[in-house]
């Protein structure tokens, strides 16, 4: 298994909803394929901190991934560090009551496992949530920032993946089959959902920014839709253009509202967050008038394609208020 590098806050990964909806839906089958197959009865607290080997990877994590996040504990018994952090996690695994599982994986007796997620160091904490792995943090954090850390993946399990955790029962046996609590049926606007991402698959993006609306005109606030439309326009809007030609007329008009835009998107799907945010807060400074109005708006419909909670968007959102006023 090869770790995905997948942020909580939706990073400008061209493809970052289209793998989220692929995901729901391979972990959708996944639970629907456990209940069919019999699965049942909660876990006790005991179940929520296991210990993973490379033989047990697959099943202990991938496919429980499916039901809920699984948080990993990369650790070695001679790692100072790791004794300060373990204890922390073990404690807040059972405090979360379900919320996430935490697999603890000693580095020592699983080299290939280190190797995979390209771990240079440890402690090192990963997640695993519908077979997608995403880094959290390195070293003994402070608890408030893990668990800072943990309510924002718990979050996203639960709105992307519609992961809600498992049911927690005190008495409970320790190795009772591993059940997710009853999930909410699919919603009306799936299969709209699943035409966008195959626009998106097959490069027909004005088919996704269409299928896009179409969830939206009747549920304005569906977030996945939001995100899918912010990112399938500008994938739209940057299809065709040559980024020489982009880049040379920014460069040589810095007061051109319309080159700076056009650059300003180039610079966001190439992964250039902090230099389209910059570029359009500068030329915001430069211009007026309906100019100035069309690169701020520009620049919130940018803040949608990254996120609301990314700390660049919030970092941006000051420069540009200080810019207007």
């Amino acid at each position: 298994m090869q770790p995905r590098n997948m942020s909580m806050s939706g990073v400008v990964d061209l493809a970052a909803v289209k793998a989220a909806q692929e995901a729901k839906a391979k972990a959708e089958q996944a639970r629907a394929e456990a209940a069919r197959q019999g699965g049942g009865g909660a876990v006790s607290p005991a179940d929520l901190v296991i210990d993973v080997d490379e033989a047990g990877f697959e099943s202990e994590v991938l496919q429980r991934s499916t039901e809920v996040p699984v948080v990993i504990d990369f650790w070695a018994e001679w790692c100072q560090p790791c004794k300060q952090l373990s204890p922390v996690l073990e404690r807040l695994a059972v405090e979360y009551n379900g919320k996430f599982v935490l697999a603890k994986i000693d580095v020592d007796a699983n080299q290939m496992l280190m190797q995979q997620f390209g771990i240079q160091g440890i402690p090192a904490v990963f997640a695993v949530v519908a077979g997608q792995a995403l880094p959290l943090f390195q070293g003994a954090a402070p608890e408030q920032q893990i668990r800072a850390t943990l309510d924002q993946l718990v979050q996203v399990a639960e709105q992307r993946f519609g992961l809600t955790g498992l049911v927690v029962d005190p008495d409970a046996e320790s190795g009772a089959p591993v059940e997710v609590a009853p999930q909410i049926p699919a919603g009306p606007y799936d299969h709209l959902l699943e035409a966008a991402v195959r626009a998106l698959d097959a490069g027909d993006f004005g088919g996704a920014v269409q299928a896009y609306k179409n969830v939206l005109s009747d549920d304005p606030g569906n977030t996945e839709a939001k995100l899918g439309l912010a990112q399938a326009e500008l994938l739209q809007r940057v299809q065709g253009a040559d980024p020489q030609d982009v880049r040379k007329a920014a460069a040589e008009n810095p007061g051109d509202a319309q080159a700076q835009i056009a650059a300003a998107d180039l610079d966001l799907v190439g992964g250039h967050v902090e230099d389209a945010f910059g570029r359009l807060i500068d030329t915001v400074r430069r211009t007026a008038g309906d100019d100035r109005d069309a690169v701020r708006l520009r620049l919130l419909e940018l803040f949608e394609v990254v996120g609301g909670d990314d700390p660049r968007v919030a970092a941006a959102r000051r420069s540009l208020a200080r810019a207007l006023f």
